[in-house]
């Protein structure tokens, strides 16, 4: 009887589970940065990060980019958290506008939190924000999920990759990683555990994929100490001013350590570096020697073989630190012959041109630029395709989607799967708000959700779209021509005007006879619908306006081949 009763108990524990889970993202896909990826199972939802984009040429005026939040704000009440791999723009930028819908607990290791806790307090909530700090080897209970925290090494402290344990089985998120044998601080990432989890059985990997491009392995930070040693010895006469990202925390205290060693003072300027520089002294993730850093507003007490400065800008950024340096615009510095600024990080795709922009404007005030052109100044915070290889070989997923890039390197990495003996049936590149769905049969497709880009201008948070972002550009590139006219709409008079006004398509005073063609036109096309329009119909403002707009615009064309907006403003007495 107890035999029957056991084999019973064993045949009910082998029935598979019949839940689903459904893998969305909603940003970091197709693109760099607006990282944000959901995972679901029956009814639970986790989120893992939540980052900001950054504007593109065809978004004047815009500051960044965050998710499309909808899908999780019609689905809020099965969120059982948001979970951050580690501080980085591209992945907790987005947080705050997150929070401000939805209060949901934040897991994050310590310097995560604390540079969060930083944005929070410039970006109040109607709440207080749930934040719960972890550390690597936590396992968080998420529903019928448990999400568990993983060391891993990249640019910034306090970096971790996820493993989603389900009741189908275990879901592996790395977040941004690479294999860094030397690190700063802290240990090397956690192979052993990667190992055990391939040994029990990985379901899905999500896998990041920015340098999927790059073979080989991806240099430790340590080759940076060695140059910026190689720097400050060859550079013993003069002030040297460092640009690199601000949340690069092992980089900047390789630059007070260097700077301490060869008896240089410290000033750190730039906000964002101000803060995280802050906040990782705070949590002891920074040690700083007593007296070596300095208040910006003293640095003219020291000679520049004195100094160092650690700035903001490396990627150009207008109004960045080192961007008003350098076009003589800073308070505290001005840079001359007597200077030296380093460059110590990569151009993001689609900065080069801000950064060329900054380099040559250094090198006309004769102040010498050092980069990764000229020395090995920055490393990359990513995995290579042999780290990659080595993460999928560890794992040993079942399935496998490259996640964190633009597409090509998520089709880079995917061959990497390839490569590595996976079936195509079994690799998905994913899009944005596009749905995979995982059960005992399999995993496949399963349709799509809202999701998307929301602009963020000022304080507007999505009140920017299409069509206002279209008449930027129409104005960026073509200029504006106002028609303001005063009539009498009863009478049919036209009783002053039209004038025009003129903005960014020509110099009024140089094409005196063009404008003044264009108020011909303007006026004849008004006096036509004045006349010929019915007396016992009200005139009609649209067609009116209508009819001015389509009218300059054939005259301004002819004349110019250019296609300015037209703006008619008529006021009726």
């Amino acid at each position: 009887m107890a035999k029957r009763q056991q084999q019973t108990k064993t045949k009910n524990n082998s029935k598979k589970p019949t839940g689903k889970i459904r893998i969305i993202p909603l940003g970091g896909l197709g693109e760099i940065g607006k990282n944000m990826t959901v995972v679901e199972y029956e009814q639970d939802i986790i989120v893992i990060d939540c980052g900001i984009g950054f504007p593109d040429e065809e978004m004047p005026g815009i500051d960044f980019v965050i998710p499309d939040f909808s899908y999780l704000e019609a689905n809020k009440d099965r969120i059982r958290g948001v979970f951050l791999t580690h501080g980085h723009e591209d992945h907790i930028g987005g947080v705050p506008y997150l929070l401000r819908t939805l209060n949901l607990p934040v897991y994050g290791t310590p310097l995560t939190l604390g540079i969060l806790r930083g944005k929070l307090e410039e970006q109040p909530l109607p709440w207080q924000a749930d934040l719960k700090t972890v550390k690597p080897g936590d396992k968080i209970r998420a529903g019928a999920m448990t999400v568990e925290f993983i060391h891993v090494n990249h640019s910034i402290a306090d970096a971790c990759a996820l493993a989603v344990h389900t009741p189908l089985g275990v879901l592996v998120h790395t977040g941004d990683f690479k294999l860094d044998t030397t690190p700063i601080e802290g240990e090397m990432m956690n192979l052993v555990r990667f190992g055990e989890l391939g040994k029990q059985g990985v379901l899905l990997l999500m896998c990041e994929s920015t340098n999927a491009e790059r073979p080989g392995y991806t240099p430790s930070e340590k080759k940076v100490g060695a140059s910026l040693e190689y720097i400050f010895t060859t550079h013993t006469k003069k002030r040297i001013i460092i640009a690199t990202f601000s949340s690069n925390v092992h980089r900047v205290q390789q630059i007070i350590n260097t700077s301490a060693r060869h008896k240089r003072k410290v000033a750190i300027t730039g906000r964002s570096m101000i803060n995280i520089v802050n906040a990782a002294v705070e949590l002891g993730y920074m040690k700083v020697p007593n007296g070596v850093l300095v208040d910006i507003n003293e640095i003219k007490r020291y000679k520049p073989n004195e100094l160092t400065l650690i700035t903001t800008g490396s990627q150009g950024e207008p109004m960045s630190a080192l961007y008003r340096m350098a076009f003589s615009d800073h308070s505290q510095v001005a840079l001359d012959a007597n200077d030296v600024v380093v460059l110590s990080a990569s151009a993001i795709p689609g900065n080069e041109k801000l950064v060329g922009r900054i380099i040559n404007e250094l090198s006309r005030n004769e102040v010498e630029v050092l980069h990764d052109a000229f020395v090995e100044v920055h490393v990359s915070g990513h995995a290579c395709q042999e780290e990659l290889k080595l993460m999928q070989a560890l794992t040993k997923p079942k399935y496998f989607m490259p996640v964190h890039g633009e597409n090509r390197h998520l089709s880079a990495n995917r061959d990497l799967a390839r490569y590595l003996g996976m079936n195509d049936r079994n690799i998905f590149i994913s899009e944005i708000g596009k749905v995979l769905e995982i059960d005992a049969s399999g995993a496949k497709w399963g349709g799509t959700v809202p999701a998307g880009k929301v602009l963020v201008d000022g304080y507007g948070v999505g009140d920017v779209g299409n069509i206002v972002l279209n008449d930027r550009l129409h104005l960026s590139q073509d200029g504006l021509i106002v028609v303001v006219a005063t009539m009498d709409c009863t009478a049919r008079l036209l009783l002053s005007g039209p004038d025009l006004i003129s903005r960014g398509f020509v110099f009024v005073r140089e094409n005196e006879d063009l404008m003044e063609g264009a108020r011909k036109v303007a006026e004849n096309t008004i006096n036509d619908v004045l006349t010929f329009s019915r007396r016992r119909d009200p005139v009609d403002r649209m067609l009116l306006k209508r009819r001015i707009k389509d009218d300059l615009a054939k005259y301004i064309y002819q004349k110019t081949k250019r296609k300015p907006m037209i703006l008619p403003v008529i006021m009726d007495l």
